[in-house]
């Protein structure tokens, strides 16, 4: 009998091309399976977040730039624009704080589920869902999904970054991959240039060790993406700032020097529930808000081990690697943190975490599993969560305090006769010109945009002024026999307006 000859093998890199996405077919459904995890996201959101939460000083300054009505906040030195262009299609509308919530709610779920879904051809979906839940569930993304504030989508963008990368490196004519590489980056940089320079670092690093990696197309693309999303804010440094170098000059002193600095313990204290924690003296009252912390880098490892037997040890590794240099300037080059700092590597370390936890729960090829390795981790994740909920509550609660108070305050500075356009200076400033409705200009600190002088000579102006005060400090010489007020919901704090209408004020110097 006559026996066709077996058709040549295809090259390695067809074959690899050929490769089916993870997840298909009838069991697997990744737009399914993906979208309830990002919808579960945006309705935690919606209802834990979304409600009573007012915007936070530095919202107040991103979304000032684009919102109509109010005047523009002074743009320091380290921000950059995009998250401004982000909220701007609803902030250019309409001056709602819940409207704007919920716009970058649904946004933020969104930005996860395109994240993850870069991913479906290089992880099965389980380890998606595990890893996309885990990083959602996480209290620091909760609270910043609905903010005007840029960590996040600097974390989604790259997740995305890192998938792109490996889907360019491993199938050559993936040529949306290579897209989504340069959008990646571009949009970490238009977000924050710093973290878009140490990711292009890491992802490039990578292209260059690894000899099958080396691709003039990605190592073209990333530094493009980066100096693309950059632009804006290289082009600001010499429209404004005189020069590139002098504006990060003037970052880093803003920022207290970058220079060595080991800031870990200052991120395990900010876990309860800090903000920002600058200088970060607080006590570590609740060490259970940072057991997932410490047990993180060993969920990953368990999860790169998994991979690795899975014969997915690229993934979790080029992962688990870019999250590292992601994290390092924050963990040893500044001198204080914040938990949003982070989040770029959280979201990539939730990946090989989420191959942990896809063997964990996985079944044994009998079928059976002892009830204790189901029982246990459940548990755990379980108290994992519970923590999360704890400390989001608590930041909650503060937030919508410093809401009401700087809603009073604002009413309190406006039955002193403070009415649009005005403008407000001292402590506080910044984020009560919001609530006021007024502009900030600051003579000192990090925000300084004019001389005592020019403050003087601003309030011999048409416009209305308010100059607020603090722990007993006195105001200018020629604010002190303007009307003035005790800020009661600030203790602590007063406020001097200029007289309504009155065009003259008592020269003299501070």
């Amino acid at each position: 009998m006559y026996v066709l000859p077996a058709a040549p093998s295809a090259p390695v890199t067809d074959r690899l091309r050929r490769l089916p996405y993870y997840g298909q077919g009838p069991s697997g459904r990744p737009l399914l399976q993906l979208g309830l995890v990002a919808a579960a996201y945006t309705l935690a959101q919606l209802l834990l977040v979304v409600p009573g939460t007012g915007l936070g000083w530095d919202e107040t300054v991103y979304v000032s730039q684009v919102d109509g009505p109010s005047p523009a906040s002074f743009f320091s030195a380290p921000r950059a624009r995009g998250i401004s262009y982000l909220v701007a299609p609803v902030a250019a509308f309409t001056s709602s704080t819940t409207v704007l919530r919920v716009f970058l709610a649904v946004l933020s779920g969104l930005g996860l589920l395109a994240a993850l879904w870069v991913w479906r051809r290089l992880l099965p979906v389980s380890v998606l869902a595990w890893g996309g839940a885990l990083f959602a569930g996480l209290w620091i993304s909760l609270f910043y999904g609905p903010q005007a504030m840029p960590n996040l989508w600097c974390g989604f963008g790259s997740l995305a970054a890192a998938g792109c990368f490996l889907r360019c490196v491993r199938y050559a004519r993936d040529r949306a991959a290579l897209a989504g590489l340069v959008v990646s980056v571009g949009a970490v940089a238009l977000m924050r240039p710093p973290d878009a320079a140490w990711l292009v670092l890491a992802l490039g690093g990578a292209a260059l060790v690894v000899p099958g990696w080396r691709r003039p197309a990605v190592l073209g693309g990333l530094p493009a993406g980066a100096l693309a999303g950059a632009a804006p804010w290289i082009v600001e440094a010499f429209t404004s700032y005189g020069g590139l170098f002098a504006r990060l000059h003037r970052a880093s002193e803003i920022q207290g020097g970058m220079g060595w600095n080991i800031a870990i313990g200052d991120h395990v204290r900010a876990l309860q529930g800090r903000m920002l924690c600058r200088p970060c003296d607080m006590a570590w009252e609740q060490p259970q808000t940072a057991l997932w912390w410490f047990a993180l880098p060993l969920l990953a490892a368990a999860g790169i081990t998994a991979a690795v037997r899975a014969g997915r040890r690229d993934t979790a590794v080029l992962a688990s690697v870019t999250a590292v240099v992601l994290a390092l300037p924050y963990l040893f080059l500044m001198g204080y943190a914040a938990p949003r700092f982070l989040l770029p590597s959280y979201a990539l370390l939730a990946l090989p975490v989420g191959e942990c936890m896809r063997r964990s729960f996985a079944e044994r090829r009998d079928g059976r599993r002892p009830l204790v390795l189901i029982a246990l981790p459940a548990l755990l994740l379980g108290c994992h969560l519970a923590v999360q909920y704890q400390v989001l509550n608590a930041v909650l609660e503060r937030n919508h305090k410093v809401t009401r108070q700087m809603t009073k305050a604002a009413a309190t500075m406006h039955g002193l006769g403070l009415r649009a356009p005005c403008t407000l200076t001292g402590p506080l400033a910044v984020p009560m010109s919001h609530y006021a409705g007024c502009s900030s200009r600051q003579s000192r600190g990090h925000d300084v945009s004019i001389t005592a002088g020019g403050l003087r000579a601003l309030a011999g102006r048409h416009e209305a002024m308010a100059v607020i005060v603090g722990h007993g400090a006195e105001p200018p010489r020629w604010a002190r026999a303007w009307p003035s007020a005790p800020l009661s919901e600030l203790p602590g704090y007063r406020v001097y307006v200029s007289p309504h209408g009155d065009r003259s004020v008592a020269a003299g110097a501070e």
